[in-house]
């Protein structure tokens, strides 16, 4: 159901801090004219926990409104608590979203027992399609690939997993364990083409903010066969990926987004400004690719 080239939308502020939500409206149809294949707002790069309730909701809001039914919009609406991540999601489903993000539960560091009541419980409560998010850098717990297939199997609205654990060993598991329709995606970048290449159908990308039309060149070229297409866009995009790593995401891409014009590059701390050592490596990554004079 979510494959292809899924954008991990950031959320642009105002100088004084406030969702800009002209602005959000802009990136939306900047992604669909560049053939984007579903945003997600109010994930990691959304900046989702700095958020207020009302915020999350509205930013959500705000994409499926300028979307129009264009786009897939696959609302991001984890949290570490499950009655709290299923307040999130119903108003979410309530406004038009097509399909959810639930990341794993963070800080209380749940048994996989525990992770799978958690998203079993969403799935029922909600009854949208959900993509599990996993990055135990970020949650400090690993969906195991037995727990993936377990949920897969007895949730038929969990379909996808975003897959950000940077193991391809544990992402081939995943999709040796679950049925062939269960979407693996990428949640690292710079791993689209290796994912892939073991059977994943797509990436749930931060650099395809600023350079959609190439993440989804790279995804449509390996579906089509054309691994060496896909190939060159894969080199072509790694040194501008890890400039956008480089720093905490968002941090980087919301600066390369300044840097751009593309949006304000407002942080709400914790996050907060580039360093200037590494402002210079983002400028000569983005120089490299052609993006800045």
């Amino acid at each position: 159901m979510f494959k292809g080239s899924i954008v991990a939308l950031v959320t642009p502020f105002k100088k004084d801090g406030s969702v800009d939500e002209q602005g959000l409206r802009g990136l939306v149809e900047f992604h669909i004219k560049n053939g984007t294949d579903g945003i997600v707002p109010c994930g990691t790069t959304g900046e989702s926990a700095t958020l207020n309730y009302e915020e999350h909701e509205r930013v959500i809001e705000v994409c499926i409104e300028a979307s129009r039914g264009r786009i897939p919009v696959i609302a991001g609406t984890g949290s570490n608590s499950t009655q709290e991540a299923i307040d999130m999601s119903l108003p979410a489903k309530k406004a038009g979203a097509d399909g959810l993000l639930l990341v794993s539960p963070y800080y209380n560091k749940p048994t996989q027992k525990g992770l799978y009541l958690h998203f079993k419980a969403i799935a029922e409560s909600v009854g949208l399609p959900i993509i599990l998010y996993n990055i135990a850098s970020r949650t400090a717990v690993n969906i195991e690939p037995e727990t993936v297939a377990r949920l897969s199997r007895d949730c038929k609205n969990i379909v996808a997993v975003k897959e950000a654990s940077g193991s391809l060993d544990q992402m081939s598991k995943i999709r040796s364990l679950c049925a062939p329709e269960f979407t693996l995606l990428s949640g690292d970048d710079s791993l689209t083409l290796p994912v892939m290449a073991i059977g994943g159908e797509g990436v749930i990308s931060v650099a395809a903010n600023i350079v959609p039309a190439d993440v989804k060149a790279l995804v449509s070229a390996f579906a089509a066969g054309d691994t060496a297409g896909a190939r060159q866009y894969h080199y072509k995009l790694l040194g501008l990926i890890k400039a956008l790593f480089i720093e905490t995401n968002p941090i980087p891409v919301k600066t390369a987004m300044g840097l751009l014009g593309m949006c304000e590059p407002s942080l709400r701390l914790p996050m907060c400004p580039i360093t200037e050592e590494n402002l210079g490596k983002l400028k000569a990554g983005l120089k490299d690719y052609g993006l800045l004079k």
